[in-house]
């Protein structure tokens, strides 16, 4: 077994891959011609996101949308860089929402917290030592 990919499903395909690609640099690798699928550029493992429609048909009783909950829900998306406050601040300027400003953790890992204009909630985070 091993982890192939991440789908988060949101209100606008083609919105989510055009803030990813400017607030956190990922390439949009794909768009589905219909618009209700596409994927971001982010190493071995695939970051996609499809439309709320296509959802509704995979689960019949239905999902959160995380969108609209006033509160993150309890799964994020963590993107590595070595720039926690350059990548926090070009984020917000691309629409996030601040959840946690940049912090040092007692062990020296800087996190931060942003929410996406879709909901997601994405965590910007310092390479672990060791």
């Amino acid at each position: 077994m091993k982890f192939g990919y991440t789908i988060v499903y949101v209100p606008d395909v083609e919105a989510s891959l055009s803030f990813f690609e400017q607030a956190f640099g990922l390439p949009r690798r794909f768009l589905h011609e219909s618009g209700a699928y596409g994927e971001v550029e982010t190493g071995a493992t695939t970051l996609a996101f499809a439309h709320h429609e296509l959802a509704s048909t995979n689960f019949e009783g239905g999902h959160v949308a995380a969108w609209e909950s006033t509160k993150p829900l309890g799964v994020e998306l963590g993107l590595v860089t070595d720039n926690v406050e350059s990548a926090h601040a070009r984020a917000l300027a691309a629409g996030a929402r601040e959840v946690a400003e940049p912090r040092t953790k007692p062990w020296g890992h800087v996190v931060s917290y942003v929410r996406c204009p879709d909901g997601t909630l994405v965590e910007l985070c310092s390479p672990m030592d060791g």
